[in-house]
């Protein structure tokens, strides 16, 4: 199998890819700010879920430990 790769001058590759980012759609400043909140009070969110569940586990094996060494 003999694939032949084209050599494309780099003025060429440039205004192709010009032409390209043209034909995207970028999100407007609004989306953006949005969608970077949610993300942000998602992370604040879980993080606090995540710390009271560790908070919670560690008192319940902190307990369980006790009751077995009779302390």
């Amino acid at each position: 199998m003999n694939i032949e790769k084209k050599k494309t001058s780099p003025a060429l590759f440039v205004r192709q890819v010009r032409q390209e980012m043209q034909k995207i759609t970028w999100a407007q400043r609004r989306d953006v700010f949005i969608s970077s909140a949610i993300v942000i009070l998602l992370i604040i969110l879980f993080s606090l879920f995540f710390l009271l569940t560790d908070q919670i586990w560690s008192f319940s094996i902190k307990q369980i430990i006790k009751i077995g060494s009779g302390i």
